[in-house]
């Protein structure tokens, strides 16, 4: 589950938004109330600290992507958002569920990680309110506290530290509401579902100055795939005190814990590459063992003081304090299959390892800036400078153990089998076939048989002691958003000094320190209102401890010299409109992507943990999303994306030109929601259609197999009667019961999608 938290962190000015929000097609009479109480809250700038009223599936603007409140058809970057109204209909109980509906961004496994424009995302966590944070997400987190979720597509280097080339997932989390509105609901669904959820708000004094928001979830579930069984719980209180209309302070504490089994995905055996079906093993075949778990706790604390000294100068500062802890125990595949006593593969049994580890680290996030609105003659300046530091430690004690390998006659452990010395090894026969005995047991892919385990029955022959390390981020920037006649400069410049401490506080501390000079341009021409078009230009750098949270970069290499920093940059142009007296949003761009010194898995049986470099890859595309009102009772969401990702340069020569892994050349998706009208004979009634396309994939380790195209459709029916302050709506996944895979690694790991699903909502507002 993730955790969500959010800083009120930004400066907006809000007239111009509360102008958007009051043309757009809302129907709830409540939140034009509360539209017309911010407006009067709000005739200076402020922070984000009162929740938003649109009920509608497109947001206006963004905090996060230039740091300063601007509507989105004003920033010269492409920006997919998805709203908690398209979340809450399209039942997108996990934040894959809802990332999945823009423009290019593919989930490729169960784990919360995606490529996005045909970029794999390395960083291990994601930013929310504008903030980084470190956590393993190998559980889905869950929806229920999010706003709106922000797709900010490229490096980003202007606004955050070290984040991936393809985008960042930008979590904006519910603020409080200056009224008072209580919602329950509760669902029960397929495979066991349950869940419900809270969110309450209003103010806590008669003047409204002091506004509080609690949002809570506890959801627990299994799953169409063996032994998986989840449970998650999220408390999330926040307050925002907003004195005068200069001052503002916003608090938010989330507190989360979450259990389960990671899903490790399906295997095939007994395959021949090009011609094994992939439904030769069923959909749901888990190679993991019951006594299995993963847990994780963390609590985020996070608080922003905003400050307007005059109508033109502003400052801000925001602190985030994150805690994780991780214990974990599993069986997985070491993505080999067993071999016989002359070392040819047995493909109906998979190699085996077990895996114990416990860890827990703390990360410190403080943003400060101060903004400046000047004119000099013609041009009008949105002036920022600013001061960034993230820094995350990973605490002493810290370890992990494995039992993997093969038994030899003296006790001890082999990693690999030597069949010149296959006498010295222990032995067993399975089916009439001898092989060397493991360490772990065969799964054995023809009959499964999921057993109760301990680490007692294993010689734990790999003991790590993960080593305590220190990595803090200091950034200066400067960014300059000018205004002359119908174009819009934004001009940045951000310099990063990264320092790595592994071995922290120890005697043998080892030290990296880099530093990096990141630019930023992009221009924005207003065709007229409703038409802006933009480029723009940005450079990411990513020291490769940040690439890889298990592998350090520092580790236990000489200097860490051995993996250069990822770089990339990114060149876009794009056209943003809204139409139908702005309660349509539509944006389309083209871009080119490219990334060098990529780190990856090796994907070595015998080493699982080794790490291997590529050259560099660049990806290409054209993407579009379509959101908004299409009359007063019609909404839809829509995106389309074309991604051109290939492999430039790699020490195999084979790979150069090749397709990149897990990347659908073509994506599309679409959601609509149709209300009846009142005077209709099916009012009360709303009707949800919804639609996912992906073409073919090739798999992350192998290119033996293709993973094929898929079309699946959604459907979802509401019922609400006019005069009650009850929802009840029905949402149906994958009507056709259509048998798909997200992603692959290998022949060991394939994740395929959810058959059909049905879960039932009821939800109360008072």
């Amino acid at each position: 589950m993730k955790h969500l938290f959010i800083p009120a962190f930004f400066i907006i000015n809000l007239a111009a938004i509360q102008a958007q929000t009051r043309n757009a097609k809302v129907q709830d009479s409540t939140a034009q109330d509360s539209t017309a109480l911010e407006a009067k809250k709000n005739e200076l700038q402020t922070v984000e600290i009162i929740g938003r009223s649109a009920k509608k599936y497109n947001s206006d603007y963004s905090f996060s992507a230039t740091k300063t409140a601007s509507l989105n058809k004003d920033i010269p970057q492409s920006i997919s958002t998805v709203t908690k109204e398209l979340i809450a209909d399209k039942a997108a109980f996990y934040l894959a569920d809802a990332v999945k509906m823009t423009s290019g961004v593919i989930p490729a496994s169960y784990y919360n990680q995606y490529t996005i424009r045909g970029i794999s995302q390395n960083e291990e966590g994601q930013i929310i309110n504008g903030m980084r944070t470190r956590q393993y997400y190998f559980l889905q987190p869950l929806t229920s506290n999010i706003e709106r979720v922000e797709v900010i597509k490229g490096p980003s280097s202007a606004s955050f530290s070290s984040v991936d080339p393809g985008g960042s997932i930008n979590m904006v989390t519910k603020k409080p509401l200056a009224i008072d509105r209580k919602e329950i609901s509760m669902s029960v669904g397929s495979f066991n579902t349950l869940r419900t959820t809270l969110d309450f708000t209003g103010p806590l004094n008669e003047s409204k100055t002091l506004l509080y928001r609690v949002n809570g979830a506890y959801q627990q579930a299994k799953s169409f795939r063996d032994l998986v069984n989840n449970k998650s719980f999220l408390i999330s209180p926040s307050f925002s005190y907003i004195p005068n209309e200069k001052t503002a302070i916003n608090t938010e504490l989330i507190l989360s814990d979450m259990s389960g089994i990671i899903d490790r995905g399906q295997p095939i055996f007994g395959a021949v590459a090009g011609q094994t079906s992939l439904n030769k093993t069923p959909i749901s075949l888990n190679l993991a063992a019951p006594s299995d778990f993963f847990k994780s706790k963390e609590m985020i604390l996070m608080t922003n003081f905003a400050h307007k000294f005059t109508s033109k100068i502003g400052f801000n500062a925001s602190y985030m304090k994150q805690t994780w802890t991780e214990n974990l125990q599993e069986h997985r595949t070491t993505n080999a299959f067993a071999v016989d006593m002359n070392n040819q593969q047995v493909s109906n049994l998979a190699m085996m390892q077990f895996v114990q580890r416990q860890q827990n680290w703390d990360v410190d996030n403080l943003s400060a800036y101060l903004n400046f609105d000047l004119k000099t003659g013609k041009l009008n300046h949105k002036l920022l400078v600013g001061y960034d530091l993230n820094s995350w430690n990973k605490n002493k004690g810290g370890g992990q153990n494995a039992a993997r390998g093969y038994l030899l006659n003296d006790g001890t452990v082999a990693s690999s089998f030597v069949v010149a010395n296959a006498s010295n090894y222990q032995t067993v026969t399975i089916d009439g076939v001898t092989m060397p005995k493991p360490n772990v047991d065969y799964f054995n892919l023809n009959n499964p048989k999921y057993t109760l385990t301990s680490p007692e029955d294993y010689t734990l022959n790999v003991r790590t002691a993960l080593p305590s390390a220190l990595t803090t981020t200091n950034a200066i920037y400067i960014q300059d958003q000018i205004q002359w006649e119908n174009f819009t400069f934004l001009l940045g410049l951000r310099n990063e000094w990264f320092e790595d401490i592994t071995n922290y506080e120890t005697n043998n501390e080892l030290k990296v320190k880099k530093s990096a000079l990141l630019p930023r341009i992009g221009i924005t021409y207003a065709v007229n209102n409703a038409i802006n078009v933009y480029t723009t230009y940005l450079e990411g750098y990513q020291p490769q401890s940040n690439t890889v949270t298990l592998m350090p970069q520092t580790g236990s290499l000489p200097g860490g010299s051995l993996f250069d920093p990822l770089e990339s940059d990114l060149k876009e142009i794009g056209i943003k409109t809204t139409f139908l007296n702005n309660s349509m949003s539509f944006n389309a761009a083209i871009y080119e992507i490219n990334q060098k010194n990529i780190l990856m898995n090796a994907n070595d049986p015998a080493n699982p943990d080794l790490l291997v470099t590529r050259g560099s890859e660049r990806s290409r595309g054209f993407e579009c999303d379509l959101a908004g009102y299409i009359t007063p009772d019609w909404q839809i969401n829509a995106s389309y994306s074309y991604i051109d990702a290939e492999i430039t340069k790699d020490s195999n020569p084979a790979l150069i030109g090749a397709r990149k892994q897990n990347t659908p050349k073509n994506s599309a998706n679409l959601w609509t929601r149709y209300n009846f009208a009142s005077d209709s004979a099916l009012k009360d009634l709303g009707i949800g259609i919804g639609m996912q396309y992906q073409s073919s994939k090739v798999p992350w380790f192998t290119r033996d197999f293709t993973l094929p195209d898929f079309t699946i459709f959604d459907a979802a029916i509401f019922y609400k009667p006019s005069k009650s302050n009850v929802q009840i709506a029905v949402n149906a996944g994958n009507l056709l019961n259509k048998t798909y895979w997200l992603g692959a690694q290998n022949y060991l790991r394939l994740f395929p999608g959810s058959p059909r699903n049905v879960s039932l909502t009821v939800t109360y507002k008072f």
